[in-house]
């Protein structure tokens, strides 16, 4: 239960981290302060939700597309936020296109970082203790 909440918390930090590098670097990109943890919860869920469906759905029908399931789940989502929630505004061809590679990848990048600033050794610690 724990490390589910501990990678719980890590997607969602990722995930505020790549929509923030993506609204500082892109103009078509912007956050509202006020919105943002809503949009990053939003977020977050919408990633959850269709990252597998649609890693089944490709799976099943064309094996080519499989590898950009996580870039089509990222614009989904950012769709989804966009429309959904008022803490992120992305607008244009370049907001678009460009804030889900960008988002994408700082999520990438932060998802795999994050563990090595003291949650494996944490969890190491607490593993050896049961």
């Amino acid at each position: 239960m724990v490390r589910l909440i501990v990678r719980t918390g890590i997607m969602l930090v990722a995930n505020a981290v790549g929509l923030i590098v993506a609204a500082i670097v892109l103009k078509g990109v912007g956050i509202s302060v006020t919105g943002f943890l809503i949009a990053v919860l939003i977020f977050t869920l919408c990633m959850a939700l269709f990252s597998p469906f649609l890693a089944s759905s490709f799976r099943n029908r064309n094996a080519a597309l499989v590898g950009g399931v996580a870039l089509i789940a990222t614009l989904i989502s950012l769709i989804v936020t966009d429309i959904v929630s008022n803490g992120i505004r992305i607008t244009g061809i370049s907001g678009w296109l460009g804030g889900t590679v960008i988002v994408w990848g700082a999520s990438l990048l932060a998802a795999f970082l994050l563990p090595f600033f003291g949650l494996k050794k944490y969890l190491a610690t607490r593993d050896d203790r049961r």
